[in-house]
């Protein structure tokens, strides 16, 4: 049964990543350029690609207090949304927003199945995260600093907060919940 579960679980998941790495090496690859290109043009592309990733600043500088074991999902707000949207291709930025959704909609469904008692906390407003921890320690995550758009910060108060993987929700939640 449990074996069963787990194989769903990753037909879920890998099928879909496959098909969006498929799509953007096709993307990349179809560029249209002549093979004539030398080693520095494609350095300079790479380069000027890699500038343009670097997620927008969030309009608000509010800090989300979580002092409780909790699942916060993190997205950015609505103006920093459209600044991400110019940064890539139209069908780039459907995709990565299409992936992410879907990844966060498992990751709920997960959560709600097998980890009912755990809060999820939501925030889309907030640029810092504090997490009061039980021995009255803190740690703050600036969101700006990280690379995703969205994402899932797994919160034990007996530890340090986790960034997680959320094609691999699942396995993170027991990993972090379940070791001491």
């Amino acid at each position: 049964m449990q074996l069963t579960r787990k194989k769903n679980i990753a037909i879920k998941l890998i099928i879909p990543t496959c098909m969006f790495a498929f799509v953007l090496q096709l993307l990349f690859s179809c560029s249209g350029d002549n093979k004539k290109n030398n080693k520095a043009d494609n350095n300079n592309q790479r380069i000027s690609t890699e500038t343009r990733l670097v997620k927008p600043p969030s309009s608000f500088s509010d800090t989300l207090i979580i002092t409780t074991a909790a699942a916060v999902f993190y997205n950015p707000d609505s103006l920093q949304l459209e600044k991400i949207k110019l940064i890539f291709k139209p069908n780039i930025f459907e995709s990565v927003t299409h992936e992410k959704f879907f990844q966060m909609r498992n990751a709920r469904i997960e959560l709600k199945k097998y980890w009912p008692r755990l809060l999820i906390i939501e925030t889309s407003k907030a640029r810092y995260l504090k997490f009061l921890k039980a021995d009255k320690s803190n740690t703050v995550i600036d969101l700006n600093t990280k690379g995703d758009i969205s994402g899932i910060f797994l919160f034990d108060p007996m530890k340090e907060p986790l960034l997680i993987d959320m094609m691999n929700v699942d396995t993170e939640l027991g990993f972090y919940y379940t070791k001491q």
